[in-house]
């Protein structure tokens, strides 16, 4: 167990040294744009600064303020994670980062320069111990300050599990709402990076459903982790943010630099549609794009596979963004107008979130849909190593989902 964690600071690295002789995995077919390219990407200063439910938290004196004249920056994800934490700890003196490596800035440079800029007693290094991290922020917590705290890969939160689940979520209610935990923010990276095999790819916030009394949160992109990073610190509950690791450097947005925030709780619609709704959340949002673009326009190899009569379907993509509560107002919504959902997620089929979806959107929409809910997501087996690749729901496995629930 030491010596596999003791790959925590090499995240990039190979976990494990294949044999030269070892047979190597055949190739993924398919073409996928690159994230950078994504056209969800807000690339520009006033497509950021339209971001939709953008609200401005500064001295102003209204949050109706025109954004025109706002500055931007050209920012990554893990460059607007390093800025939402410098506001928080700008504006809330009770504030404080911690976790493992934090003060040398963290495995993936998200904390770089804050302990040199708010001292070492506010943004400082923890043992490596996930349970003690969050039992420390809990307490934190509990006397009234804004613990925000790393577990620096979601990979390793189950030894916090039990203080997550069993208590943070429950002190609310256990004391009769005499005490709470409001102030405590988890953050942790998720989701697969490519080549992190079974600890360092894995997508847990199914297992955290059954917690009432926390958040869950997931951004896909620059503007949406600052905005809900900001608003899951000063949320009234305890809140996990998970922040998918391979978009890290990949996905870069026009990001205003002052203080806003975006709504929890709410799903965002990315593109609208009338035949299908697509479900998904962080890093999938742009395998599903990827699809759209092949059932609009699919390559040669495919084009035999993709009717002609399904190319011009109108589908309707949605990140949920919270997945804890999540927006089940919005996606009955939309599926009852569409008649088709197919949920797309990279943790495993089983119990995974899209389970619960499925199941109530059943319950609200039985009557509306058209076809069966579909899933696409990783195989029920850890993230193999080698052919990490093929577990994730890539394009083309969307792609074939959705061709078959707009047959029905």
């Amino acid at each position: 167990m030491l010596a596999t964690r003791r790959f925590k600071s090499l995240p990039f690295a190979p976990l494990i040294r294949r044999n030269s002789t070892a047979a190597e995995p055949p190739p993924a077919g398919g073409h996928s744009p690159t994230i950078a390219t994504s056209q969800l990407l807000r690339t520009t200063k006033e497509r950021a600064l339209r971001t939709p439910g953008l609200v401005w938290n500064d001295d102003e004196p209204s949050n109706a303020i025109v954004s025109v004249g706002r500055e931007c920056r050209k920012m990554n994800v893990y460059q607007s994670v390093r800025d939402a934490l410098s506001i928080a700890l700008t504006k809330n003196d009770n504030a404080a980062v911690f976790g493992e490596d934090i003060a040398f800035g963290g495995v993936f440079r998200c904390t770089m320069g804050l302990a040199e800029e708010f001292g070492r007693e506010r943004v400082f290094n923890t043992p490596l111990t996930e349970q003690g991290i969050a039992g420390f922020a809990i307490g934190m917590a509990l006397m009234g300050h804004t613990p925000i705290a790393e577990i620096q890969f979601a990979d390793y939160i189950y030894p916090a599990f039990d203080q997550l689940v069993n208590e943070a979520a429950k002190i609310r209610y256990r004391s009769g709402g005499q005490f709470n935990v409001g102030g405590l923010t988890i953050r942790t990276p998720t989701m697969s990076v490519g080549h992190g095999g079974l600890y360092h790819s894995q997508s847990p916030e199914g297992f955290f459903m059954g917690a009432s009394g926390l958040k869950i949160v997931i951004p896909r992109s620059p503007i949406q982790t600052k905005g809900l990073l900001l608003s899951a610190i000063r949320d009234p509950n305890p809140v996990i943010f998970m922040e998918p690791k391979i978009l890290y450097r990949s996905a870069i947005e026009q990001v205003p630099i002052d203080d806003f925030e975006l709504p929890l709780g709410r799903a965002e619609t990315l593109v609208a549609g009338a035949d299908l709704t697509l479900l998904t959340w962080g890093t999938p949002v742009y395998h599903c794009e990827t699809a759209l673009h092949m059932l609009a326009d699919p390559p040669p190899a495919l084009a035999p596979h993709v009717p002609e009569s399904l190319r011009k379907a109108k589908v309707e993509l949605i990140d949920l963004r919270t997945i804890l509560p999540w927006d089940a107002e919005a996606i009955a919504e939309s599926v009852s107008r569409t008649g088709r959902l197919v949920i797309v997620h990279e943790a495993g089929m089983t119990a995974g979130v899209g389970a619960e979806i499925a199941a109530e959107v059943q319950k609200r929409c039985f009557l509306r849909l058209a076809a069966p809910v579909k899933r696409v997501t990783g195989w029920d087996t850890p993230v193999a190593l080698q052919f990490e690749k093929f577990y994730i729901p890539d394009g083309l496995r969307i792609l074939d989902s959705i061709v078959e629930t707009l047959s029905y």
